[in-house]
């Protein structure tokens, strides 16, 4: 009866409120890269998933990975795929801007799939 009653649910909104003032009076920055993304799916039994833009909405009740996390996923895949083109993040005063997100949902019987893609472009600031 327990294993009826719960399950998962999970919402892949960000809400978040960061304000960053950066003076660009003078050209001190440099565009390193430019849509530069990261990708996160995860898996689910027994479910259904949706997603419009950055949303992503998921109810099911067995989760297949134990990670589920798609915005930090997505996040720090989009990091490796950096270094890998452009060498080390470590130690480089980056910022990612012009930051986009799509969503997509896989729902087949029994089985769901959301799938989340973050792109950004990368700005360096000089000293």
């Amino acid at each position: 009866m327990a294993g009826l009653t719960s399950g998962c649910a999970t919402s892949g909104v960000l809400i978040s409120n960061n304000s960053t003032v950066v003076q660009l009076s003078q050209p001190n920055f440099k565009i390193v890269a430019t849509s530069v993304s990261g990708q996160a799916q995860t898996g689910y039994l027994f479910g259904a998933s949706f997603g419009i833009g950055m949303y992503a909405q998921t109810f099911a009740l067995i989760p297949l990975q134990k990670d589920r996390m798609l915005y930090r996923m997505a996040i720090e895949d989009l990091w490796k795929n950096f270094e890998a083109r452009y060498g080390k993040a470590e130690g480089r005063q980056l910022a990612l801007v012009n930051m986009r997100y799509d969503t997509e949902a896989l729902n087949v019987f029994f089985y769901t799939s959301p799938k989340l893609t973050v792109i950004a472009d990368v700005v360096e600031f000089q000293h």
